[in-house]
């Protein structure tokens, strides 16, 4: 089973610059988008269901903002759209699709970078979704959160650490708050199981040489439960060609859905 987690900062962009056509070459079974930054209306047919797949998406209400996705390769037996809270809702921020007892969640948490107020929405969607990971991770499912999450988990996970205590990101509590959701919840980082040295950065600043110099954050995850990230073989962060300010995040699991 291969898996993708993709930020696309806006569908429309990225399949400018490939992203479809690269998909089409990378036989997953399932893809997590993020950042669609469009509405229904705006995507056409390819971009809606890409060959072999079928599409299903979780937009935000307000135009040319958030929004996630997933692609099969099966249609999903039920999809599950939001958390069931409005304000989070509106911004389209979770979408979940079950087969059997596989549970694969395309998710996009808020960033606080840009104000006060929008770390206060950041921290209220972790109180939120912490009650919902918890349910979750008790259900006996088996479970992958995947997408951009906007927490660099330690020091490894981004390159300027130091200079980065106090932004949103990497500041002490939502760093305490995921490494709580591993060890609470009994969930797994995929990446970082297979490849304990590797930083695996996923996202580079506009700013400077980020991108060229490798200056990046590890910020999109895989995250599993125990059983199915234990079937987890292999793990790439793809670079060769841009698609975003993110790259892609690829794994191959021995497990069949």
């Amino acid at each position: 089973m291969r898996i993708i987690s993709a930020n696309l900062n806006g569908i429309r962009s990225a399949t400018s610059k490939g992203f479809l056509t690269w998909l089409a070459s990378q036989n997953a079974d399932i893809i997590g988008v993020q950042e669609l930054k469009a509405q229904a209306a705006d995507l056409n047919l390819e971009m809606q269901n890409p060959a072999g797949l079928t599409g299903y998406f979780h937009y935000a209400e307000k135009k040319g903002y958030s929004g996630v996705g997933l692609y099969c390769r099966r249609p999903a037996d039920q999809v599950i759209v939001g958390l069931g809270v409005p304000e989070i809702d509106a911004e389209g921020r979770y979408l979940e699709v079950r087969f059997a007892n596989l549970s694969v969640v395309s998710l996009y948490l808020p960033s606080g970078s840009s104000s006060e107020e929008r770390q206060a929405v950041k921290f209220v969607f972790l109180d939120h979704f912490w009650a919902h990971l918890a349910t979750l991770s008790a259900s006996g499912r088996d479970v992958i959160v995947m997408g951009d999450w906007n927490i660099a988990h330690n020091e490894i996970d981004l390159k300027n650490w130091k200079g980065n205590l106090k932004n949103s990101g990497f500041l002490p509590e939502e760093r305490l708050w995921f490494t709580r959701m591993l060890s609470e919840l009994q969930l797994v980082d995929v990446w970082r199981t297979l490849y304990p040295e590797i930083p695996g950065y996923t996202w580079w600043s506009n700013r400077g040489q980020a991108y060229a110099k490798d200056v990046g954050w590890r910020i999109d995850y895989q995250i599993a439960s125990p059983q199915l990230a234990a079937t987890a073989k292999q793990a790439y962060v793809y670079k060769d060609e841009k698609f975003s300010d993110h790259a892609p995040l690829v794994i191959d699991y021995d497990y069949v859905i």
